[in-house]
């Protein structure tokens, strides 16, 4: 967050509340020393860990498998210039444990490309922060619909 933006800093609690009903975020990770950022469904665990699902196979999952990464959602309305955005930065593991991915077969979220063989990624939610910018005013008093 940078101070004095216009924007409002959101909580916590506030950002994992609004992460619950985001249906698509991107994961931002590194690929090749450069950085990479994939769109992607998830779900919230009960701790706020950000689980995705993905191909065995995929670069994906070798890629952000014991790394720090970033997973970002957000909504925006065009229209009224308002929205928010959440940030989780956290270590992304691939989960082995077969009674753990058993659970999260049962509640985890549902691939939209699914595979014959797929594993889960937890994102620990180390840092969550988040940012909201309501009705298109600014904290300065600009009206940035006229």
């Amino acid at each position: 967050m940078y101070a004095n933006d216009g924007f409002r800093e959101l909580d916590r609690l506030e950002c994992l509340r609004r992460l619950a009903k985001a249906p698509v975020g991107r994961i931002v990770h590194t690929r090749q020393a450069l950085p990479a950022v994939l769109p992607v469904n998830f779900c919230l665990d009960g701790d706020g860990a950000v689980l995705l699902r993905t191909s065995a196979g995929s670069e994906l999952a070798r890629a952000v498998d014991g790394a720090v990464v970033a997973f970002e959602a957000d909504e925006v309305d065009a229209v009224t210039h308002s929205g928010w955005s959440v940030v989780v930065i956290g270590r992304a593991t691939v989960v082995t444990d077969p009674a753990e991915h058993a659970r999260l077969c049962r509640v985890g979220p549902r691939s939209w490309a699914p595979s014959p063989e797929e594993v889960f990624v937890r994102v620990g939610p180390d840092l969550v922060t988040g940012r909201e910018l309501v009705g298109g005013r600014t904290q300065y008093g600009v009206d940035l619909n006229s």
